[in-house]
């Protein structure tokens, strides 16, 4: 075995052992054994097999052998549900020097590269999940069939590496450089989408698929029949067509610059080097390349910060911080929503289709009702069209929600959330309305942005059940839920409140009830820095590009576009009054407010975002104008100093759980990992705070 021993620190590694066996293929038409071996780590499904060194020379020993058997040929498939979910990467954080990074990819290519190169026919039956290096195993074998419940990727440019076990090398020969760029890039750095079998086998990851209940035999017969030579499966030389090679570079890099506003990152541009350079080179040339690639990386702060915002949000889905005992959750058998705007039936359609409960909506006409409830009934019928929910589905589901203009109807609800318009007196009324109608028990839930909600419970006669419920635009695809809880709120809403959350699906912090709550008070903050630039006379275009080094998907401006002129002034008033003068109300924005201009941007013919003259001609014509990089490191350093403010105050108890909400309610970049760890990286949190929010160095290299 090489010397691959774990770095100080590191987790001890869950071995996936692979065990060998002989298969009769005689019963298939065959004549002659077939050598399976199992990947199994000896836990239950819930613990993916994963491949740490002594896995990889369980599966080397398992190959030796099954090499010099009589078997007419070698398969590998997985325990039950899982066929194998990667590399190891507990380890990874705690690798401090180039030649162990080297060492890992090296023996894992090794040990792949014997099953393409084995004098025997290879396979692999992915019977279960297949990421990373479980896919690049696949990948190496002659043949592959998949299970139709198996999802499989190869997810490393989401992490912040490359596939370094020949899927770089491998795949874009396999299924041609535009797919291959898909797989690799696209779908990583879509959040991690993941290929549903009937996907990879349209794309031609994989050859076959089949239905679970008979999986291995199914697979067993078409590697008897490849055997025997009834059975034919083609390949595509994919070399030969160079335009396809140069037109899947460019794919590539759209999708680098539409995910990172521009910005050069290097494990996405990697990746794209190594599948250009597969064309050309021959397999052990593409894999020392991957080697080398995947070795600098591994020594770089991107796969560190991607892990520790990966693993966070893992975490934090799983457990709430600060929540009560679930026990305490009352039973939510019906909800209620006030309002039937945009942001209030999305509300609607959530909650119907994850809690599939009676959803009754009020609005104060009639018309605005029916149109509400007609929406939430139009986003089913597109489900339907989708195929992602039946008729009979759908026909429970409208059925469920229903519209009023008599708040009365809400009498028998559990749980009642409103999204009215953003007026403390307007929302303090409806809740001492509703307090006349509903039981004690019911839970009244705001969807406010920055309005107190200690406030809104003021003069009512059960305070107690007011909870902020603060979802993020637009509602089904935004993952994050804020929790505020005021000095009044008890245990039994707060976790009926997050009893609702986890059944809607979503990653949840509680915090307390302060203005902003996480998100808003930091982004405001954040893009206040920006437009207080361009007011003290900053071009647009500086100010606004300032930032986009740092890989936000879109710039600061773009931002305050999708969130509207309106809304921005009002939160940035709302703070202003409460958290005082650093948050300034720009009078650019005011007066873009006051003659209805919505936009910083127009698109062109072309879909090029271009500058609205009737914008620019509204910007305060300051004369203090800043660089590029003053704008950046005083947006970072507002950043800095606010965090430390909110945390001072006890708005959220731990440093994760900023970084939990910059991720997951901002999008925040994941290759920077959490934003304290990236002020911590850079010097910000040493200067702005004097110390840094996270003493041990998460998300950076061993010191």
């Amino acid at each position: 075995m090489a010397d691959l021993t774990p770095p100080p620190g590191a987790p001890e590694e869950v071995v996936t052992k692979a065990l060998l066996r002989d298969v009769d293929l005689s019963l298939f038409g065959f004549s002659g054994t077939l050598s399976l071996i199992t990947l199994d780590n000896g836990m239950d499904h819930t613990r993916p097999n994963t491949l740490g060194p002594q896995s990889l020379q369980s599966i080397d020993d398992a190959i030796t052998a099954a090499e010099a058997s009589t078997s007419a040929a070698i398969a590998i498939t997985g325990k039950p549900f899982i066929f194998a979910a990667g590399a190891d990467l507990s380890a990874l954080p705690f690798v401090s020097e180039k030649s162990q990074a080297l060492a890992i990819g090296k023996f894992g290519h090794d040990v792949f590269k014997k099953l393409g190169r084995s004098k025997k026919v290879t396979f692999a039956f992915i019977n279960g999940l297949a990421l990373g290096g479980g896919l690049e195993i696949g990948l190496h074998c002659n043949y592959r069939t998949l299970a139709s419940t198996a999802f499989t990727a190869l997810p490393e440019c989401f992490l912040g590496i490359v596939p370094g076990w020949g899927g770089a090398t491998l795949l874009p020969k396999l299924i041609g450089p535009e797919r291959a760029v898909q797989v690799i890039i696209g779908n990583a750095l879509n959040n991690n989408t993941m290929m549903k079998a009937k996907e990879a086998l349209e794309l031609g990851v994989v050859d076959a698929v089949f239905e679970p209940a008979d999986f291995l035999e199914r697979s067993c017969a078409l590697a008897a029949g490849i055997l025997s030579g009834s059975k034919k499966i083609e390949r595509i030389d994919y070399t030969k067509d160079e335009a396809s090679w140069e037109k899947a570079q460019s794919m590539g890099r759209a999708i680098v610059a539409k995910k990172y506003g521009g910005a050069d990152i290097e494990p996405p541009r990697r990746a794209l080097e190594l599948i250009a350079a597969a064309r050309t080179n021959t397999a052990d040339q593409g894999f020392d390349a991957e080697d080398e690639v995947l070795a600098n990386l591994v020594m770089g702060n991107p796969l560190r910060a991607s892990l520790y915002a990966f693993n966070l949000i893992q975490k934090k889905r799983k457990k709430v911080e600060g929540a009560p005992k679930p026990a305490q959750a009352r039973k939510v058998s019906k909800v209620g929503v006030v309002g039937a705007g945009l942001m209030a039936s999305q509300l609607a359609l959530l909650i119907v289709r994850n809690l599939k409960v009676p959803v009754v909506m009020t609005d104060l006409d009639q018309g605005r009702v029916d149109k509400g409830v007609a929406w939430v009934h139009g986003e089913i019928a597109k489900l339907v069209e989708k195929k992602r929910l039946n008729p009979e589905s759908a026909q429970r589901l409208n059925g469920l929600v229903s519209g009023s203009v008599d708040q009365k109807v809400f009498a028998s609800c559990d749980f009642i959330i409103e999204a009215v318009f953003e007026e403390l007196s307007i929302k303090q009324k409806l809740f001492k309305d509703l307090e006349g109608i509903i039981t004690p028990e019911c839970v009244l839930a705001t969807n406010t942005s920055s309005l107190s909600v200690e406030k809104m419970g003021e003069g009512l006669s059960h305070p107690e059940r007011v909870v902020g419920f603060h979802f993020f635009n637009p509602v089904a695809v935004m993952p994050l839920l804020e929790i505020a809880r005021t000095s009044k709120t008890d245990d039994a809403t707060t976790a009926t409140a997050v009893n609702v959350g986890k059944e809607l699906k979503k990653t949840m912090i509680i915090c307390k009830d302060a203005p902003g709550f996480v998100v808003n008070r930091l982004l405001t903050r954040f893009m206040g820095e920006v437009t207080d630039a361009i007011d003290e006379g900053t071009p647009i275009e500086v100010a606004d590009n300032a930032l986009r080094p740092l890989g936000f998907p879109m710039s600061p401006l773009e931002l305050f576009g999708l969130v509207g002129p309106g809304v921005a002034l009002h939160v940035s008033k709302t703070l202003n009054a409460n958290l005082g003068p650093r948050y300034r109300v720009s009078p650019t924005v005011e007066r873009l407010v006051a003659k209805n201009v919505k936009t910083f941007y127009n698109k062109d013919e072309s879909g090029k975002l271009v500058a609205n003259p009737e914008a620019l001609a509204l910007v305060e014509k300051g004369s203090s104008p800043s660089t590029a990089e003053e704008v950046r490191l005083r947006a970072l350093k507002a950043l800095a100093e606010e965090a430390k403010m909110m945390l001072d105050e006890g708005v959220v108890a731990t440093p994760s759980e900023i970084d939990l909400c910059m991720l997951m309610g901002a999008g925040w970049p994941m290759h920077l990992g959490g934003i304290l760890p990236y002020l911590d990286r850079e010097g910000i949190s040493d200067s702005v705070c004097g110390q840094r929010f996270h003493s041990h160095g998460v998300a950076s290299l061993p010191a």
